[in-house]
């Protein structure tokens, strides 16, 4: 009964520590945007100094989670829950990847006026930010409809992707400068769809987690 005990006091540090994680990427997400908005330099570059943090307790969850199952053995529903912790917690990693590689492109485009302010690459960011909070909630409280509901914001997130592919295309003629910054910016909102991507990745673990069966919400 103590192993028992032990075990899911484990399996809540555990729970714990990717909360933790999820709510330092969903930061970085908010930063990166926000540093490519105001071409703010010191932002950008305290974003991608972030990630180092985010690696480690990725090593850590994945530690912690197979330490669990080797020493543990857990049932088939607990060993759902630690595989589902480990898929997590790579996706967050990947996640906090391309907040770095949106905080990059603002310092590649080093402070130069933007073509137009950011209007649509705003709301795929909130929109991937909620999304990544909604997975995490879907995670802690077992809620496979919550999970379930990603979905639909993943296509809101895709439609949003779209208007900035074509509004690229729209803007772009023979000035490399703008031609580049645009192919930059469009950059920008493919990484926030991926984001989006991962999110729902995230859904369609909580969704196995709970139920045991597997659903595609990334169609």
């Amino acid at each position: 009964m103590d192993n028992r005990i032990n075990f899911h006091q484990a399996l809540d540090q555990l729970q714990e520590k990717l909360l933790e994680m999820g709510g330092q990427v969903q930061d970085m997400i908010v930063q990166a945007v926000k540093a490519l908005a105001r071409q703010d330099e010191k932002l950008a570059r305290q974003t991608i100094a972030q990630d180092d943090r985010i690696d480690e307790m990725t090593l850590t969850i994945e530690e912690e989670s197979l330490r669990l199952i080797a020493l543990q053995r857990p049932m088939a529903s607990d060993l759902r829950i630690i595989s589902a912790a480990l898929k997590i917690a790579t996706d967050l990693e990947r996640i906090a990847d391309h907040a770095v590689d949106i905080a990059k492109i603002c310092l590649r485009l080093n402070g130069e006026e933007l073509v137009k302010p950011l209007e649509t690459i705003p709301q795929m960011a909130e929109l991937s930010q909620i999304m990544l909070r909604e997975s995490l909630l879907a995670f802690t409280e077992r809620d496979v409809h919550r999970a379930a509901a990603l979905a639909e914001k993943d296509d809101q997130v895709d439609k949003l992707y779209s208007g900035v592919a074509n509004e690229s295309l729209q803007l772009m003629g023979s000035d490399f400068a703008v031609n580049r910054q645009l192919t930059q910016l469009l950059l920008t909102a493919h990484f926030l769809e991926r984001v989006a991507d991962h999110t729902t990745n995230i859904g369609e673990g909580v969704i196995y987690m709970v139920t045991g069966k597997r659903k595609d919400l990334n169609i």
